[in-house]
C-alpha cells in the first residue's frame, strides 16, 4: 500500500516537474522575444540616426531639427524601457529555471526511494526463496539419512 502511495507521489512530482519545465521554457521564450525586440529597437535607432545625419548634411531647419531630436529622445527612452523589460524577463526565466531544477531534485529523490524499496522487496523475495530452497534441501537430506539408517 505504501508503495502505491509513494508511486502516486512520484507521479505527482513528475507532473509538477513537467509543468515547471514548460513554465521555464515559456519564460525563456519571453526573454528571448524581449531581447530581440530590444535589438530591433536599437538597430532602428542606429538606422534613424544615420538617416538623420544624412538629412542634416543636406541642411535642416530649426523646427525639423527639434522634431528629430525629440524623436531620438523617445527612441532612447523606449530602448531603456525595453532593456528593463529584458532584465525582468531574464530574472523571471532564471527563477523558473531554479524552481524547475529544485522540483527535478525532489522527483529524483522520490524515485530513488521507490527504487530502494523495489530492490529491498526483491532482496526479501530472494531470501524467502533461498530459505525455502534451504529448507527443502535440508528435509531431503534428513529423509536420505533416515532411509540410510533403516
Amino acid at each position: 500500500m505504501a508503495d502505491k502511495q509513494l508511486q502516486l507521489v512520484a507521479d505527482w512530482e513528475k507532473d509538477k516537474e513537467q509543468k515547471l519545465a514548460r513554465d521555464f521554457q515559456i519564460a525563456n521564450q519571453h526573454a528571448e522575444h524581449n531581447q530581440q525586440k530590444l535589438a530591433s529597437l536599437e538597430q532602428y535607432k542606429i538606422d534613424y540616426l544615420q538617416q538623420t545625419q544624412q538629412k542634416a548634411n543636406l541642411g535642416l531647419n530649426g523646427q525639423n531639427l527639434i522634431q528629430l531630436q525629440s524623436f531620438i529622445s523617445k527612441l532612447d527612452k523606449a530602448c531603456q524601457q525595453q532593456a528593463v523589460v529584458v532584465q525582468q524577463t531574464l530574472q523571471v526565466a532564471e527563477q523558473r529555471k531554479q524552481l524547475w531544477l529544485a522540483q527535478q531534485r525532489k522527483r529524483e529523490a522520490v524515485e530513488m526511494l521507490l527504487e530502494k524499496r523495489r530492490l529491498r522487496a526483491i532482496q526479501l523475495e530472494q531470501r524467502r526463496e533461498q530459505a525455502l530452497l534451504d529448507e527443502l534441501s535440508n528435509n531431503r537430506y534428513v529423509r536420505e539419512k533416515r532411509s540410510q539408517s533403516y
